[in-house]
């Protein structure tokens, strides 16, 4: 990872890209044998094979946020402002799961890093899974850029 741009994607595991590779090659080999079903599991195939991540490149002073399939990666580039610091705060994910008859939400702890500008302005940098990864990135970003990390993670948040 070079001093001018960080690339922050999410933790993928090995399983999911596996089920995502062999559907593409089902998917690839069923649309070859003509039939039209292979553009189901080629569907299926991107929904295990894309990931989110963002981009801060500090040389053109620009960030984004992407979407990568196959390594190509799809999002617009915007003007980084000027970052005031670093915040790590944890929070929970909800995503709300349906079936015919019912219906769930589930939540999942996730430790998120922001960036902070004019007062109370923030770019989503990146969801971590575990508290050491987030800090871990807060660190990288807070010492290309020169300036503090809130840790939010707590009941009372400090400066690191």
């Amino acid at each position: 990872m070079s001093n001018t741009k960080l690339v922050f994607k999410e933790d993928v595991l090995i399983i999911k890209t596996l089920v995502g590779v062999v559907s593409l090659a089902c998917g690839i080999i069923v649309l070859i044998t003509g039939s039209l079903y292979g553009f189901i599991l080629c569907g299926l195939s991107f929904f295990y094979l894309y990931l989110d991540g963002s981009e801060i490149d500090f040389e053109t002073n620009k960030y984004r946020t992407f979407t990568e399939v196959f390594g190509i990666r799809y999002g617009k580039w915007k003007e980084l402002p000027e970052i005031d610091y670093v915040s790590v705060f944890s929070t929970t994910e909800s995503v709300i799961v349906r079936s015919r008859s019912a219906e769930a939400k589930v939540r999942t702890n996730v430790v998120v890093v922001n960036l902070f500008y004019h007062g109370n302005h923030r770019i989503k940098a990146y969801t971590a899974k575990k508290k050491e990864k987030a800090f871990q990135i807060a660190k990288q970003i807070a010492e290309i850029l020169k300036i503090d990390i809130l840790d939010a993670t707590e009941a009372e948040s400090k400066w690191i």
